[in-house]
This record gives C-alpha cells, sequence and structure tokens, in this order.
C-alpha cells in the first residue's frame, strides 16, 4: 500500500512549490513595478492613478490627444502628469503656462527624449537629424546649420519668393483643369507644396502625375498615423517588442521606404555634385562634410545628411499642406469670408499681376484669414515632446532633469481665457479695433523657444503667396448636390480636415 500511495504523496508538494514560486514570482514583478512607478520628488505635478506596468496608458486617448488632456486637465490642473508604462512625463496646457515654459525657461525644457523605436530606422548615437537630437552639440550644429542654409537658399529672399510664385502657377493651372468640376485638392495641393521644399533640399521638382513621389507622400501620411497611435507608444516604451516577429513592425516601413527615396536620390545626386557649386541643400551639407572631415565628433556625417534632409521634407511638406487644406475647406463653409478677401484682393492686387510678399502688409484681412486658419485648424495640437534638459519649475511645481514633457498647443491656439470665440473660425480674431492686423501672444502654432520649427518663415511664404494666387484666380464653392464638409478634424500626429470635393471656378 505504501509503495501504490507514494507518487500521490509527491503530487500536492510539486504543486504547492509550484504555486508558491508563482506567488513569489508576482510579487517580485510588483515590487518592481511599484519601485519603478513611485514619485520621490516633492511637489511633483499632480495626476491620475495608475495601473501595475501600463501607467496611465489605458486612461489615455491616443486618437485624440488634446481631446483628452482638456479633459484631465479640468481635474488636475493645467500642469499635470502621466505614467506611459515606466516613462513619467509632464503634460503642460493653457498660454500662461506655455508663455512660462517655452518662452521665460526655453532651455530648461529643450532636450529631446530618446524615441527607440527610430532606432530601426537610421537613427544611431551621432545621427538623429535636427528634429529628434537631444539638446547639445549635435543639435545646434545641425539646426544653426538648417536655417542659415534656408536663408541662403532665399528663405525671406526674394529667390525662394520666386520659386514658390513659379509653382503656384503650376498648382492654378491644375485647378484650371478642373473646369469647374468637383475634385478633390489634397494631392495636388500636397505634391505643389512638397516641391517648394524638394527645390531647396533636392535641387528638383516633381510633377503632379509623378506615380513614384505621389506614393511617397502617401506612405509619410500613412507613417504619421502609424506613429501616433497606441502601439507605436507601447513601442517606444517596451523597444525590445520590435524583436519580435508581428504586425507591429509595419509602424516603421513608412519611415524606411522615406529613407530608401532619400538615399537613392543622394546616390544620383553625388554623381553630379562639385564642391564649388552649390545647387541645393544636400550640396551645402557634403561642402560641410568635406571642410570637417577631420573632426570625428562633427555631425556632418552621412547619417545626418539622409536624416537632416528627411526632417526638413517632413516638415516643410506635411503642416503647410495640411493648413492649405483647412484655408480652402474653410472659404467652403464660410462665403462670406471668402468675398472679404475676394474685395481685398481686388482692391490692392488687382487680377492681373501676381501676389507677392510685399503685398502682405498691405492686405490685413487676408493675413487675418490665414492666422486664424492655422488656429483654429489646430495643425499641430500636441508638439513634439521635449525633455527637461536640467530640473526646473513651471507654476510652482518641481519637475527635475529627464522627465518627458508633452506641450499641448492646442490648449493656447484654443484657451477660452485668450481667444473672444476659441472654438469658431473667426478671423476678427487678429484684427483691432481699426481693421488692422494684429498678431496675438497666444499664437503658437509652430511652437515657441528653442524647439520652435525651423521652417516658420518658409511656411509663412508659402502659405501667403499659395492662398492668395489660389482666391485671386478662383471662386471655391460646394458641389451641387453634396452635403456641407465636415468641419471635424481627422486625428493623427496633425490634425487634418476629413476628404472633401470643392468646384474652383474661375473668376
Amino acid at each position: 500500500m505504501a509503495l501504490q500511495s507514494e507518487p500521490w504523496s509527491v503530487l500536492p508538494v510539486s504543486l504547492s512549490n509550484t504555486s508558491l514560486l508563482g506567488i513569489i514570482f508576482t510579487i517580485c514583478l510588483l515590487l518592481l513595478d511599484f519601485m519603478k512607478r513611485r514619485k520621490t520628488w516633492r511637489r511633483f505635478p499632480p495626476g491620475p492613478p495608475s495601473v501595475p506596468f501600463l501607467g496611465n496608458m489605458l486612461q489615455v486617448n491616443f486618437k485624440n490627444l488634446p481631446g483628452a488632456f482638456k479633459q484631465l486637465s479640468r481635474q488636475y490642473g493645467d500642469v499635470f502628469s502621466l505614467q506611459f508604462c515606466w516613462q513619467n512625463m509632464v503634460v503642460l496646457n493653457g498660454y500662461e503656462v506655455m508663455k512660462e515654459a517655452l518662452l521665460n525657461k526655453s532651455e530648461d525644457i529643450a532636450d529631446r527624449p530618446m524615441f527607440p523605436l527610430y532606432q530601426y530606422v537610421g537613427h544611431c548615437e551621432n545621427a538623429k537629424g535636427v528634429i529628434m537630437e537631444k539638446y547639445g552639440r549635435n543639435w545646434k550644429e545641425q539646426r544653426r546649420f538648417s536655417l542659415s542654409t534656408l536663408r541662403n537658399f532665399g528663405m525671406g529672399k526674394k529667390s525662394l519668393e520666386e520659386r514658390v510664385i513659379e509653382e503656384v502657377g503650376y498648382l492654378c493651372s491644375a485647378f484650371q483643369s478642373e473646369q469647374g468640376h468637383p475634385f478633390n485638392p489634397r494631392w495636388v495641393i500636397n505634391n505643389a507644396v512638397s516641391n517648394i521644399i524638394c527645390s531647396i533640399t533636392l535641387g528638383e521638382r516633381f510633377e503632379y502625375d509623378d506615380d513614384k513621389f505621389q506614393n511617397l507622400l502617401r506612405v509619410l501620411e500613412e507613417g504619421m498615423a502609424l506613429e501616433s497611435g497606441f502601439m507605436a507608444q507601447i513601442l517606444n516604451v517596451v523597444p525590445w517588442l520590435m524583436k519580435i516577429p508581428g504586425p507591429h513592425k509595419k509602424i516603421v516601413q513608412p519611415q524606411r521606404y522615406m529613407l530608401d527615396f532619400l538615399r537613392e536620390t543622394i546616390s544620383e545626386h553625388k554623381k553630379s555634385w562639385d564642391p564649388n557649386y552649390c545647387r541645393d541643400f544636400i550640396d551645402a551639407f557634403l561642402q560641410e562634410m568635406e571642410k570637417v572631415k577631420e573632426d570625428k565628433d562633427s555631425s556632418f556625417n552621412e547619417g545626418n545628411l539622409y536624416l537632416t534632409t528627411r526632417d526638413l521634407f517632413a516638415a516643410g511638406t506635411e503642416t503647410t499642406n495640411t493648413t492649405l487644406r483647412w484655408a480652402l475647406l474653410f472659404m467652403l463653409l464660410y462665403p462670406e469670408v471668402q468675398s472679404k478677401v475676394h474685395e481685398e484682393i481686388d482692391r490692392v492686387i488687382g487680377r492681373d499681376r501676381r501676389p507677392t510678399m510685399g503685398d502682405l502688409l498691405e492686405m490685413p484681412y487676408t493675413n487675418a484669414v490665414i492666422h486664424e486658419t492655422q488656429r483654429c485648424g489646430d495643425i499641430a495640437p500636441v508638439a513634439l515632446p521635449h525633455m527637461t534638459y536640467r530640473d526646473t519649475e513651471i507654476q510652482g511645481f518641481f519637475i527635475p532633469k529627464g522627465i518627458t514633457v508633452l506641450t499641448n498647443l492646442s490648449s493656447v491656439l484654443k484657451d477660452e481665457t485668450v481667444w473672444e470665440k476659441p472654438h469658431q473660425f473667426y478671423p476678427e480674431h487678429f484684427l483691432d479695433a481699426d481693421r488692422k492686423f494684429v498678431k496675438r501672444e497666444a499664437f503658437m502654432p509652430f511652437s515657441a523657444g528653442r524647439r520652435a520649427c525651423p521652417g516658420e518663415q518658409l511656411a509663412r511664404m508659402t502659405l501667403f503667396l499659395f492662398f492668395t494666387s489660389l482666391l485671386q484666380r478662383f471662386t471655391f464653392e460646394i458641389p451641387n448636390n453634396q452635403p456641407r464638409p465636415r468641419e471635424d478634424p481627422v486625428h493623427a500626429i496633425t490634425l487634418s480636415p476629413h476628404p472633401y470635393e470643392i468646384c474652383a471656378r474661375v473668376r
């Protein structure tokens, strides 16, 4: 009997040991998670309670970050904290908070957090481009070079203005070729805007029916949607998941496609490169690489040639293209505004002469409409994350070095304490009592401070010349038998209009 019962007597002991090990392992994991998630800093901004391992990720709607941040700010204030897994971050809201952080303490939050996701598409220690680079020598070199090169190639000067005016001619011809029939202006505008930055960076423009280039623009748009989603945030805080096969890997495919396109383009470009003659941004970068080739610590290397060119291309395309699409949509939805713009154009420029930047000061209403489009369209509602470069205080809260800081620009552009009609399209926001243009301090669509958009002046020129030229030539109407287009946005990294069609009738 003893021999028969012996195997059964071992089983409970084995099960008990397994259960005990499981309990100990679970307790250790929970303790590790608790140690990782606990905050030991005094006066750190308050925030919602977090759950083990995921933190607050399930409490944030990544399909509408500005809306989620607005709701949380009502409960926790304009400066509050979140945790994504074990990563602590602080969210800033409202004009007064943003003014203190971005303008008064700009260097304190000038750093950039790591984005492990981008390491899979070419980022390395000494090559991250100009947008994702951490605050320091490399970033200063790349930003200074990018700004000076854009200026040298005409940013704010007549030479670039002529390039924009030339592209406007192609765009107007494309609109006119539709002969007043309904069409979606999305891709033709995208191509036209992209051609401006392409002429600066790559030294060439692309035809509007170039399939390869159209596909590139579509892939870039798809990438922005993927990178703003929940899975992308998970991969940035748990990067080892990228080593596991699965559909999540498609998130980096658009970036790889873009870099492959640039490598091919730059490779062809090098074949005709003359070190004594500078045609474009790539040539200028190659010249700089040649100058500093003995400096092993220089950021002017092959990797940054691709990544900085990519940054300028992507940043110079998406936001301006989206702003112009919002502008045409608002002209459809507010025909009385369109009529006033037509009237001002006819009075200042007429129907025959092409608009120039010299006309801007004489056109306060058109300028106000463009600014209100940027404010109401709210193109980049949550700017790319900052990171504290040193310990700092914002609104009396202590934020230590190395904390990710999210700037909710949407809360500034639609701050109810600043704007008369924050949730309506109202160009009078930028006009004084004498109907003269006035720029408001809370107008921050390009962010502000050290990390402000380097292409702001280029964008302003492009927006004014494209918008004014289109309105000079056409009257835009909602096609017959079509419903009124939607005014709510499509949420991704940028806020864009839902697809719509227009009729462009020659004036």
